[in-house]
């Protein structure tokens, strides 16, 4: 088994057993905490794509509606042109597994690569990189290395580019002419990544550690603000890859235990969807058709992407730059 189908083993094998041991204590103590609601009644997740074999860690949506989602174990990037229609694999990445996906300002698509035996140490080696795929032309070229990893990864309007490693501590930054930073900010397990209005903070999740959802300062990462702090039968629902709504509120997906939350205050949440776990990242669609602008879509470990209707918001948008 090459190195990097280990760690997305491994990393599976991590999410699977805290949900495991999540059912068991949901069952012991009697459903969720208090603080969780249904968000309101709405159709089931819907199944709009799969991708036989893979485990997927990124999705992004691009102007036409067309998606985008990375496969962990292959190392490929696959399109998806509609809801339904076949995942097309339209590139490879050079080494280990393929993670985050952004796009740029000027509308190549950054692919996270490097999920492989070395995001366990990733603050150490810093194996983590960035590679920049031209979506028409396929072409797929390294762009820069030295992360820590690329799990999460969001584009600011100025093109500065965020990136960050759930196995690890350091958030990295990368300048637009390619200068990295890999030590820019730290937070134990943070993972996903999604720039709020004025790209004014970076809001993550906290899979592992300390588990929950923080908002850092782009001015200072040094300011960290906790939104959502996980105990009792949600300690171990490892949330995972988040995307924002039109009012910037995390939606974010619980791995483990398998629900999509958005959180509605501070400490607070509502319940869009149960029953999907092992789900990686959310996007919201873009563009009038296809993965269109407003639904929510999730894709997991499972090889599969669910469109969740009861995540719809007409204003909302995948992530991009100035969006």
């Amino acid at each position: 088994m090459t190195s990097h189908r280990r760690t997305a083993a491994l990393r599976i094998a991590v999410l699977t057993g805290i949900g495991a041991l999540a059912v068991t204590l949901i069952g012991a103590v009697g459903g969720a905490p208090a603080s969780a609601a249904s968000c309101g009644a709405a159709p089931p997740p819907r199944l709009v794509g799969t991708v036989p074999g893979a485990a997927l860690e990124g999705l992004t949506v691009d102007a036409a509606g067309a998606a985008y989602t990375t496969d962990l174990l292959s190392g490929r990037v696959f399109r998806l042109a509609a809801p339904g229609a076949p995942a097309v694999p339209i590139a490879r990445v050079p080494s280990g597994g393929a993670g985050a996906l952004a796009w740029a300002p000027d509308g190549t698509l950054l692919v996270g690569y490097g999920a492989d035996a070395r995001v366990a140490a990733g603050d150490v080696i810093r194996g983590g990189a960035i590679a920049r795929l031209n979506v028409r032309t396929g072409n797929l070229r390294p762009w820069v290395g030295g992360l820590s990893a690329a799990n999460g990864m969001d584009v600011a309007a100025n093109g500065d580019v965020y990136a960050t490693n759930d196995f690890g501590t350091l958030i990295g930054r990368v300048s637009p002419g390619g200068q990295v930073n890999a030590a820019w900010g730290t937070l134990p397990s943070a993972n996903g990544a999604v720039l709020g209005r004025g790209d004014r903070f970076l809001y993550v999740s906290r899979t592992f550690v300390n588990p929950g959802v923080s908002r850092i300062s782009t001015a200072n990462p040094r300011v960290v603000q906790s939104l959502l702090t996980l105990g009792g039968a949600d300690v171990t629902a490892a949330p995972d890859g988040l995307t924002l709504d039109s009012r910037d509120r995390p939606v974010v997906p619980f791995n483990a235990d398998g629900r999509i939350v958005r959180i509605t205050g501070p400490g607070r949440y509502c319940v869009l969807a149960q029953g999907l776990a092992s789900s990686s990242v959310l996007s919201y669609g873009r563009g009038g058709s296809g993965f269109s602008a407003g639904r929510l879509f999730r894709a997991g470990f499972d090889g599969r992407i669910y469109e969740i209707p009861a995540g719809w918001d007409r204003d909302a948008v995948a992530a991009f730059p100035a969006r």
